[in-house]
């Protein structure tokens, strides 16, 4: 079950950081809403490898497409942008 407590909750911030750990993250609210998370450095470390690790696959796939299917211009890229802004699609 999530760890969720409202902002004001931090008055006693000793107690609650206590309850932060890998897998059990401290959800905040403000006015009812989430608005901030307290994670583990371990977890957050752990998440942000695996994103960089992502981005990379990523990139390493889109050149490999590139380089079989044809490189896009940065004009017709930047066209295609726009047309999705301009559309609401993006």
């Amino acid at each position: 079950m999530p760890n969720i407590k409202k902002l004001s909750a931090l008055r006693n911030y000793t107690e609650l950081l206590g309850e932060v750990s890998v897998g059990n993250p401290l959800f905040l609210t403000k006015n009812g809403e989430g608005r901030f998370v307290v994670i583990d450095i371990d977890e957050y470390e752990s998440l942000r490898q695996a994103l960089w690790q992502r981005l990379f696959a990523e990139l390493d796939e889109s050149i490999a497409n590139a380089e079989r299917f044809g490189w896009v211009s940065e004009k017709k890229a930047n066209d295609y942008i726009e047309g999705l802004l301009s559309d609401g699609a993006a």
